[in-house]
């Protein structure tokens, strides 16, 4: 089995949402997985947290991930926007 870069955007709940602390959580959720976060800029005030892992090629593995990613207090949604073999 090979590895997978999964790269996902999660949404805060609103504007105001500090995103500080919901980077935090990505750290200790995701772990040694974790290759990098990015805050971007959406509309209206509002920013999304793309969150880059690498993950082993195995059966919900990524999805798994992105459960965890999901209950982190303040995340509105959880998307994965690219996956790439590796």
């Amino acid at each position: 089995m090979g590895s997978v870069a999964i790269t996902y955007r999660l949404m805060p709940a609103d504007v105001s949402t500090d995103l500080k602390p919901i980077q935090e959580q990505i750290r200790k959720i995701v772990g040694p997985a974790l290759k990098g976060t990015q805050v971007k800029d959406v509309a209206f005030g509002l920013r999304a947290i793309l969150v880059l892992a690498v993950v082993d090629d195995a059966s919900g593995a990524g999805e798994k991930l992105e459960s965890g990613l999901a209950a982190i207090p303040g995340v509105e949604s959880v998307e994965a926007i690219d996956v790439t073999l590796i």
